[in-house]
């Protein structure tokens, strides 16, 4: 090919001067090769110069590039070849390609290069089974598992670490047992002596149970118990002392003349104050507390070998500590208590499909300080016995019968509290059942516009689809905790048909017959911007934490994407701005099970200057952000309360840094870390609703290392604390950066304070304030928090239109609630924000948690907002008038709702968010018993309520769209993708969108096609792959010029991965338009990658699709994504904005077109003769015989004949044809028809 040739004399030139050209590294056998890699940008020409290191793809694309490439091709952002630039550049199969900005001759720099690579096939063969290995298990009675194995082999060469490809597993399992375990007692040893010398005793003997399993038991008991003794004591204490006496109360032994010293510090450094000391052995009575610097001291402490002292306190794990003999006399201890941490989940109980007969077994993992130690398993919320059950960790039911259906979830707890499981869903078929319906389900697609069925008369077709249920499916061992498939219902027959629109038939593929098969296991995304809460300036290379583990960094615009494991329920992760400008921020997201990318905006706050302040000195930094009011709060710190990492007292100059999230700020609701939740003491998660957050940073002045603080005393002004019951709940809270679960630090207790206001003003006054202590250590951000029980749920749904038809739901848009405090006249303050929440739709909308009240409608309010991509969503309007059928809310409870859009007093004002009234409906009163608020017990309602009971809308600002496609998917689902060859999108795992910009010369905004056909692949040449419209966007600039960004099937191989498929595109403008221009750059690269189709026709364009992703200057955009809304999101957005890297969300027509049609609106001109007889033959003959009559001087006084013109489509169809002749008989001045 022509590449090929290029390629050659490329490396022709390299070897001339290595210095001045790119080595086209390729290896000469190339015969068979697969198809090229995606081209990758991973680096921008600044700095030092462009980097496409192959070790840094590797890292950001770790599946999409094999070990060793044969090729590699390098081209600039504008499609210039490296070879072609005149640059100094090098490149390398093993490390990839760089252009330094130093070697550049004349002072240039480096152009914007992406690569991609090419890959070998290798043909291999498995070698035949070999032995089974020995049972996995040596346990009695015990079902384990044998394995054997088989290697894959490879008919040529291979390179080293690269293992051959072979289709199938390399391993096979079965199952294995042992023999029966079993259980004997010993014979009974001797009788110990009696307990006591005087006075009544017991002496015993035992017996030992001799088992094969740790599982068995021996009946009846280990060990016998008889009293002895008679002789009557002379004395009360009968505490036995192996050194030293029994204290007076006889509750201790004392060893006269020793002494015990000893201190305790947590582990962050701290002295810790008022823990309680006493004997391991002997917990009761405690012989002493630590003192305010975590010192103590015991007189009379004895000390025998092995003897331990118990250390403990509330909120830290109880320590046990040796003692250590200095002397004689004196005895030494050092603890360090770590802080406790409640239980969280760490592992799940999957949900799990059987049939009737079956096993199964649910697992569930918690960690914790200390350890969790209990396991309760619940099935529909009843507890399981543990007795019959035996369960711990795992919960393993056998014999399953179809009532054991249902939800199960697990409570783990320790000493310092509970936590519970997501539910796990488990599905028993009773024997003959089948698990899938082979009969469709009805799921009616619409058809174009212009297609309308003559026997019907609809606009829409059933192409059926399988119901969307697991399967029990064939498991190698069914006892894992994550079965190793997972099996669907699924398309197992399609059937081809055609639909007839009238003047054209369309293919479709119906669903005929459904069966049981693997599930489509697409990826699972988070996707994302991370930027300033202020200005939006974004975070540039940012780290990226789940818990402790760094899984990549932020982009140059603060771009990011997260892959998340299958097995994922709760998604912590932590953004850490390496230059310090912003804070650490925690966020918990939400995503789509299904599979696909979800997209998140990420706020972050800015951190505050840091000021200086003297760590001997009281100092008080005040809480509150909002120029011109009274601050909510205040941290005081006591001299000396600094310390190093080391624990030793800091004393010096502090640069102190404290960011404040003020709720009266309703900008910092979106930067808000974690989700406002907290665990309670069954386990249960829990809203939080906040009266302020802050971060604090203490360093060194000197060497900037981070100190911590003592017991810093936290003040809030109960000025801001309308709600009297408020009051008595209000608690200081730390975010786990593990968890993303705020824990609690301390109460508040109300005192009297004098406040001044700060900053050198003279104003002071005695106030209320709730006053706590806490400690600050590591880098934790803290909440002044209330738990909150006055709960609803808000039903929204997104659409695709303004037109809110329920065949056009919107899935996976991302609702975003912030809720607000009352309105003035009720007791909260009406100017603060005091929680943030956010759910994904699905098929039947989303269930928002919310506050609410039962007795003023106003008390609580919320703004409602809606995100899809990045993209903004409308919400329904409430103006010029409130129509209940456009909002979606039945009067009069809309009017109680208060229902208010974003510009409903100012039209300048976006339109992406509604307020309302939180009233919580009342049971008694019909009208609001149908929704949108729901009351918190009524969670399944709200979720599986009927799409005509009351809602919130938000809708997609989009012109006229159309998409039809032959195999029917729905892309907010990928799990409903079927490989087909017909199939619009050939693979479920990468999704790869192509546009082409068409710009249009008219007055009037039209629609515009394309026809997607097969075009070189042997299955599918000449068949329809779909069908895209789209109506051109008007570009604001230019008063008589639209263009479009219309969607077109791309080129590449299909899922059978055998051929590389061009496909047939016919570009279509549906109005009377002549084509005017095609990009040059585009002409010529289908020149030359032939075949070439003719375009002969000048109202239509032909091309094969590229194979290769062109770019913004042939007009063409490809974006590859592993959600195909966002690929097609991304690819508007650049296409709009006409160029390869940038978004726009307003047309720019005359950037990066492809092509150019001119559509001017035509006058109607009058017909002729012979179309007027087809269309009114009986006025037209009537005007014929009156002109006649005229023409001979015979005035016949009737009414003149009416002249009616052709619908645009005929009109513009037979101007086409005579609309030189009809405007030569008749001028101008005569063509208008009269009405």
């Amino acid at each position: 090919s022509s590449r090929n040739k290029s390629e050659v004399r490329w490396s022709n030139r390299r070897n001339r001067n290595t210095k001045l050209a790119y080595n086209s590294i390729a290896d000469p056998q190339t015969t068979g090769l697969t198809e090229w890699t995606s081209w990758f940008n991973i680096d921008h020409p600044g700095g030092n110069g462009d980097y496409e290191r192959l070790e840094a793809i590797r890292f950001y694309y770790r599946e999409r590039v094999c070990v060793r490439p044969v090729a590699m091709e390098v081209r600039t952002t504008d499609w210039v070849a490296a070879a072609d630039t005149g640059e100094v550049v090098h490149s390398s199969l093993d490390k990839g390609f760089w252009c330094i900005n130093k070697e550049q001759p004349y002072d240039r720099i480096c152009s914007n290069y992406h690569v991609r690579f090419q890959c070998p096939p290798v043909q291999a063969y498995w070698t035949d089974w070999g032995a089974w290995g020995p049972c996995s298990t040596s346990a009695c009675n015990d079902m384990g598992i044998q394995v054997r194995r088989r290697k894959c082999v490879s008919t040529q060469p291979v390179p080293m670490l690269v293992a051959p490809p072979c289709t199938g597993p390399h391993t096979e399992r079965r199952e294995c047992s042992t023999s029966p375990c079993q259980a004997k007692w010993s014979q009974w040893g001797l009788w110990s002596a009696c307990s006591g010398t005087c006075g009544k005793g017991r002496r015993g003997r035992r017996r030992t149970c001799n088992r094969s399993s740790d599982k068995m038991q021996c009946p009846g008991r280990p060990a016998e118990v008889q009293k002895c003794g008679n002789t009557p004591c002379p004395v009360l204490c009968q505490r036995m002392c192996p050194e030293g006496r029994p204290s007076e109360d006889c509750s201790h032994c004392v060893c006269e003349g020793r002494t015990l010293y000893g201190e305790v510090w947590s582990v962050t450094g701290v002295p810790v104050a008022g823990a309680s000391v006493a004997e391991e052995a002997q917990p009761e009575p405690v012989r002493a507390r630590t003192d305010a610097e975590g010192r103590f001291r015991v007189a009379g402490m004895c000390s025998g070998p092995g003897t331990h002292v118990l250390i403990s306190k509330e909120k830290f794990t109880p320590a046990s500590v040796p003692i250590l003999n200095n002397s004689t006399e004196q005895l030494w201890v050092r603890a360090l208590l770590r802080s406790s941490e409640k239980p969280y989940i760490v592992k799940h109980p999957e949900d799990k499909v059987r049939y009737e007969g079956q096993r199964v077994t649910l697992c569930c993992k918690a960690m914790g300080t200390p350890n969790p130690n209990k396991h309760y398993w619940y099935h529909n919320g009843t507890l399981l016995d543990q007795k019959i059950y035996k369960y711990d960790e795992g919960l393993t039911l056998r014999d399953l019968k179809p009532e054991q259906s249902g939800q199960y979830h697990c409570k783990v707890s320790s000493p310092t509290g509970s936590i519970k499981s997501t539910p796990a869903s488990l599905s028993v078929f009773a024997k003959g059942m089948p698990p899938c319906n082979s009969t469709p389900e009805r799921h009616l697609i619409k058809l174009p516009l212009d297609c309308k069925q003559p026997s019907t008369e609809s606009k829409f077709f059933n192409t059926g689809r399988c119901p969307q249920n697991k399967c029990p499916g064939s498991l190698d061992f069914d006892l894992r905790c994550r079965d190793a498939s997972a099996f669907c219902c699924g398309v197992k027959k399609l059937d081809t048909m055609e639909i007839n629109c009238g003047s054209y038939t369309l293919p479709i593929k119906v669903v005929r017959e459904c069966g049981c098969q693997k599930c489509v296991e697409p990826k699972i995304l988070v996707r994302g911007r991370v930027a300033a809460a202020d200005n939006d300036e974004p975070l540039r290379f940012g780290h990226i934490f789940l818990g402790k583990d760094r899984i990549g960094i932020t982009g140059y615009q603060g771009g990011f994407t997260i892959h998340i494991p299958s097995d994922t329920r709760r998604l912590v992760v932590n953004f850490v701005d390496p230059a310090q400008k912003f804070i650490d921020t925690l966020k918990v997201f939400i995503f789509d099970k299904r599979g696909g990318a979800v997209y998140h905006d990420v706020k972050v706050m800015r951190k505050q200057p840091p000021i200086d302040i003297d760590a001997g000195e009281t100092n008080t930094i005040y809480l509150g952000e909002i120029k011109g009011e009274e601050p909510i709060g205040q941290l005081i710190i006591p001299p000396n309360s600094f310390h190093k990492p080391t624990g030793e007292t800091y004393e010096g100059t502090v640069k102190a840094s404290v960011t404040f999230f003020d709720p009266r700020n309703i900008t910092t609701a979106s930067a808000t870390p974690g989700d406002l939740n907290y665990v309670g003491d069954e386990g249960d998660i829990l809203p939080l609703r906040t009266y302020g957050m802050f971060s604090v940073d203490f360093r060194d002045e000197a060497n900037q290392e981070i100190l911590g603080a003592g017991e810093v005393q936290v003040l809030l002004d109960t000025e801001h604390v309308k709600m009297q019951e408020h009051m008595s709940t209000m608690k200081l809270w730390s975010l786990n950066p593990s968890t993303g679960i705020w824990e609690e630090e301390g109460d508040f207790q109300t005192t009297q304070a004098t406040y001044s206001e700060g900053n050198g003003r003279a104003k002071r006054e005695e106030r209320t304030f709730l006053i706590g202590n806490m400690e600050i250590r590591e880098r934790r951000l803290f909440n002044l928090d209330v738990p909150e029980n006055r709960r609803c749920y808000v039903k929204v749904r997104a659409y695709m239109s303004d037109k809110f038809l329920p065949t056009e739901q919107l899935e996976g848009v991302v609702i975003n609630l912030i809720n607000l405090e009352p309105k003035p006249g009720y007791s909260s303050n009406p100017r603060a924000w005091g929680r943030f929440d956010s759910v994904i739709t699905g098929p039947n909308g989303a269930c928002l948690p919310a506050f609410c009240d039962a007795q003023k409608p106003d008390a609580y309010t919320a703004y409602i907002t809606a995100i899809m991509g990045g993209e903004e969503l409308e919400a329904a309007p409430s103006t010029p008038k409130m129509n209940p059928n456009i909002i979606g809310v039945s009067q009069p409870y809309l009017d109680k709702l208060d229902y208010q859009r974003s510009d409903h007093d100012d039209p300048a004002l976006k339109k992406t968010a509604l307020r309302i009234n939180l009233a919580k409906p009342n049971p008694n009163n019909l009208d609001e018993t149908n929704g949108p608020i729901y009351p918190y017990q009524s969670l399944i309602a709200c979720e599986n309520a009927p799409v005509y009971a009351n809602h919130f809308r938000f809708f997609r600002v989009e012109k006229d769209i159309y998409e039809y496609n032959v195999v029917p998917f729905q892309e907010s689902d990928l799990t409903t993708w079927t490989g087909d060859y017909l199939s619009w999108w050939p693979n479920p795992q990468e999704f790869r969108a192509c546009y082409i910009k068409v710009k249009v010369h008219g007055a009037a905004e039209v629609m515009v096609r394309s026809r997607n056909l097969g075009g070189t692949h042997p299955q599918t040449r000449g068949q329809l792959y779909g069908i895209r419209d789209i109506r051109s966007t008007r570009d604001m600039s230019h008063p008589n010029i639209s263009a479009a960004c219309l969607e077109f099937k791309c080129s590449g191989m299909l899922f059978d991965q055998a051929y590389v498929e061009r496909s047939l595109i016919t570009v279509l403008p549906q109005s009377n338009c002549r084509r005017t221009g095609i990009n040059s750059l585009l002409q010529e690269y289908l020149t030359k990658h032939p075949p070439v189709l003719q375009n002969n026709v000048s109202h239509a364009f032909n091309m094969l699709a590229p194979v290769d992703p062109l770019g913004h200057n042939y007009g063409i955009y490809t974006v590859t994504d592993q959600n195909p809304r966002i690929a097609k999101e991304i690819a508007i957005g650049r296409c709009f904005d006409g160029t390869s890297d940038g978004f726009s969300r307003e047309m720019k027509a005359d950037e990066g077109v492809a092509l150019t049609f001119s559509c001017p609106k035509r006058t109607v001109n009058r017909e002729s003769l012979f179309q007027r007889l087809q269309t009114n033959p009986r006025q037209t003959l009537a005007q014929m015989a009156r002109e006649m009559r005229e023409s001979q001087g015979m005035q016949v006084r009737r009414g003149s004949a009416q002249v009616v013109a052709f619908p645009s489509e005929q009109q513009g169809r037979t101007q086409g044809r005579r609309g030189s002749t009809t405007s030569r008989r008749r001028p101008a001045t005569r063509t208008q028809p009269r009405q």
